[in-house]
């Protein structure tokens, strides 16, 4: 059974960072394409950030270019988000998903396996 656990989330002031962890379990890691995704309040889930099998590619939303950094250690089995330079508008529960996709897949119907997911709260 497919286990991904998020880690990481807390409460933090603008223009802070968090990072968040995801760690995989009953799949094998390394042939998934592992991505984030956020849900606000009152929101549709959305794409944050995804990274290959290998990581030699990622692929992120433009909301978060620049300042989210995703990767991953096939190694133990988990994939991380460092989150900097904050904003309000970051506040959602942060959640990883697994595509057997070679590449960064974007959409939510691309992933297999989801966690149940992280709260980050930024307050303004």
């Amino acid at each position: 059974q497919v286990h991904l656990v998020e880690s990481g989330g807390g409460l933090v002031q603008t223009g802070g960072s968090l990072r968040l962890s995801c760690a995989a379990s009953g799949l094998v890691f390394s042939t998934y394409t592992m991505g984030w995704f956020r849900q606000a309040p009152g929101k549709e889930r959305e794409f944050v950030a995804a990274i290959s099998w290998s990581g030699g590619s990622t692929y992120y939303a433009d909301s978060v270019k620049g300042r989210f950094t995703i990767s991953r250690d096939n190694a133990k089995n988990t994939v991380y988000l460092q989150m900097n330079s904050l904003k309000p508008e970051d506040t959602a529960v942060y959640y990883c998903a697994a595509s057997p996709l070679e590449s960064a897949a974007p959409h939510l119907y691309e992933y297999d396996y989801w966690g149940q997911g992280t709260q980050v709260t930024v307050s303004s």
